[in-house]
């Protein structure tokens, strides 16, 4: 199975301390990915494992977890033992995957941030 590495960058979110963006926080998630860029739900069922989220910011150590999916909602997963940690995606089985599109991720206080997608390579087997 060919899986990818999606890298997300915070993108402008006026109207928040974030308003020009910030380069130095994001995502980077390992997931696979169909040929129009989207998440691959099957192959993503058979290797849920492999699929893995890493979040970054300057002023906070990287958090590790894994993206995962309950009934319709993607979402990225920190302590599998608990549901309070995590961070819900707006319509991720909707985004494509490629370099400039942009992604909205629930931040700890519950509102929407957009994300810029940065870079999309194949994992190295």
């Amino acid at each position: 199975m060919t899986l990818s590495r999606i890298v997300m960058r915070l993108a402008r979110n006026p109207g928040t301390e974030f308003a020009d963006g910030d380069d130095h926080r994001g995502y980077t998630l390992v997931a696979p990915l169909l040929t129009d860029g989207k998440l691959d739900k099957d192959r993503f069922a058979a290797n849920k494992d492999q699929c893995t989220v890493r979040r970054f910011a300057p002023d906070e150590d990287a958090v590790t977890g894994l993206l995962n999916h309950r009934r319709q909602v993607w979402f990225f997963d920190y302590d599998a033992s608990a549901d309070d940690d995590d961070e819900p995606v707006f319509r991720l089985g909707e985004h494509r995957f490629a370099v400039g599109e942009y992604v909205s991720v629930a931040d700890e206080d519950g509102r929407m941030l957009a994300y810029k997608v940065t870079e999309v390579s194949p994992v190295q087997a």
